[in-house]
């Protein structure tokens, strides 16, 4: 396992329980990315332009990395390019900041052509305002003369934007077809209900409980990078229900927009669950809170979010109570579940239910037939079936979407008129 020093530099007007939060998040995504983490580093002061942290700082963390000898150097801070450069070579050590933590774990979870061209473009998106500086520095012992490699640099950047609107090209291909699929299983009576939260608050865990499957959960950040949708019975209604990337703090929008067509699974569903891990502290959760809707509420027009407090099984039901009741401003529609133990299911189903796309119930008449039969077969299908009744015919009563509900109309006039000629 590779090891690691974390290092933080806290604004001097910042809170300490915000810097212990992403001092807590920075390790866990060390955890994730598979370092062990042998030293941290904090400093509060305003940035320093060339060391990011004050330069006797630097110098200090130098002795500490010559005498643990990590391998890399992480820093929650955004650093620039010229901070890293300064940084490595004062600590000859590599050096780099959180989001490239988070490309490095995105690039070992991606499994699929989409997820692997999601994380290319967001590695691209980070590297090109930093082109020019990278090739720069580190060939700036072969420059000719003043700005001699202009013509190398600007050809290095234009590879990059090539590359990059390659990528973007053929994943809005990707996004048709899926926007196609959506529209199909729209078509077919399904409703979309997608798994939304900030990163590590149990939203595989309840997926798994929910669809009786085996995704990957595990107690650490971005276990799950690709969406996965699996159908649910939602109260005799159903329903595809989707696992999607987890949010966190601070993601620059480059990163959001490379992972645009993995959110679109929350931005075009019918019904957005928002998990969040109760048995956190209070503001904890307040402030993931706030990052989740910070993230959606832009794209989120008339979609019913219901907000499940889960890992009810860690706290009291005092707590729990007070958590709700506090944060109720921030989180419509609550339900209390635990995904682990299986509790709060019928409560969050029921929640679903109310907020699904309304369905109309309609009452069918036709002859009984074989065609008949295959009608209120494909209806049972399709809808929800309140009653059937045999006498003098077939009479159906059940609820379903406008155009199912059309189709049906359509196939019984087809076989009337059939049996009619």
């Amino acid at each position: 396992m590779m090891r690691a020093i974390l290092v933080k530099r806290n604004d001097p007007r910042s809170e300490d329980e915000k810097n212990e939060l992403q001092m807590n998040e920075l390790r866990e995504l060390a955890e994730a990315a598979g370092y062990s983490v042998i030293a941290e580093m904090t400093q509060t002061r305003h940035p320093d332009r060339k060391y990011h942290l004050g330069r006797g700082k630097v110098d200090e963390l130098a002795q500490i990395v010559a005498d643990l000898k990590p391998d890399k150097v992480i820093f929650h801070n955004p650093l620039s390019t010229m901070q890293i450069y300064n940084i490595s070579e004062t600590c000859r050590c590599e050096t780099i900041d959180k989001f490239q933590l988070i490309l490095e774990i995105f690039a070992t979870r991606a499994t699929t052509h989409r997820s692997k061209l999601q994380v290319e473009l967001a590695r691209l998106e980070y590297e090109l305002p930093r082109a020019r500086a990278v090739i720069s520095i580190l060939k700036k012992d072969e420059r000719p003369g003043f700005m001699g490699l202009g013509g190398y640099e600007d050809s290095y950047a234009q590879d990059v934007k090539n590359r990059m609107i390659r990528i973007k090209s053929e994943l809005e291909t990707i996004k048709k077809d899926n926007e196609s699929l959506r529209a199909h299983r729209h078509s077919q009576g399904f409703s979309l209900i997608a798994l939304a939260g900030y990163t590590n608050a149990g939203k595989s865990t309840l997926f798994n409980a929910l669809v009786a499957e085996n995704v990957e959960s595990k107690d650490m950040l971005f276990t799950t990078l690709l969406p996965i949708t699996r159908s649910l019975d939602v109260q005799g209604r159903d329903v595809l229900l989707t696992d999607t990337v987890g949010f966190i703090e601070d993601l620059p929008h480059w990163m959001v927009d490379a992972f645009r067509s993995t959110l679109d699974e929350i931005f075009l569903a019918d019904v957005v669950l928002l998990v969040v891990d109760s048995s956190e502290p209070l503001e904890i959760i307040r402030k993931k809170l706030l990052v989740c809707h910070e993230t959606m509420w832009d794209q989120l027009q008339d979609v019913g979010i219901v907000t499940v407090f889960n890992k009810t099984d860690l706290i009291s039901e005092e707590e729990l109570q007070e958590c709700m009741l506090i944060l109720g401003y921030l989180a419509p529609n609550p339900v209390a579940v635990s995904a682990k133990a299986g509790s709060g299911f019928d409560g969050l189903k029921s929640q679903m239910r109310d907020l699904l796309p309304e369905w109309k119930r309609v009452t069918l008449s036709f002859p009984i037939s074989k065609e008949g039969m295959s009608i209120v077969a494909w209806i049972f299908n399709e809808g929800f079936v309140h009653g059937v009744n045999y006498d003098n015919g077939i009479s159906i009563d059940f609820e379903a979407r406008d155009k199912i509900i059309s189709k049906a109309v359509s196939l019984v006039e087809k076989l009337s008129l059939a049996l009619f000629l």
